[in-house]
């Protein structure tokens, strides 16, 4: 499973993880439900970055940005989740487990974690008309 192969590889780099999901595979749970512990989490609870999986990678990805103060994205490839966090300041990776390996996922993992968002102007403006949407949508 691709979670816990991501939380035994991080955990190895002496990186704090909280798992937020499912301990076993379940046919019958809905990724809605583990979208929003950590949304919540990432939004309220001072944790900076989150990761959520699933298949596509866009379930995970539309649940969490309900939540105000959430910045999802889904990560492919490495170049485009450094775009992602440098120029939209994500901060939850949707991994799209069913189109990557492991070694990808570390990759897009690595690059989240290690990218950080440039405030230039034009960054800022962009954020501050989303964070606009999620109150008065």
């Amino acid at each position: 499973m691709l979670k816990e192969q991501l939380r035994t590889w991080l955990e190895g780099k002496d990186l704090d993880v909280i798992d937020c999901g499912a301990q076993t595979h379940d046919p019958g749970d809905d990724f809605v439900d583990m979208a929003r512990v950590v949304a919540e989490k990432v939004a309220t609870a001072n944790i900076a970055r989150g990761i959520l999986i699933c298949g596509s990678g866009a379930g995970v990805c539309i649940a969490a940005n309900k939540r105000a103060g959430i910045r999802a994205g889904v990560g492919w490839r490495v170049d485009q989740v450094v775009a992602s966090r440098r120029d939209d300041d994500i901060n939850i990776l949707a991994l799209p487990a069913d189109y990557i390996s492991e070694d990808e996922a570390q990759s897009l993992v690595e690059a989240f974690l290690q990218t950080e968002f440039i405030p230039e102007e034009r960054f800022v403006r962009r954020i501050a008309k989303i964070k606009d949407l999620e109150t008065h949508a």
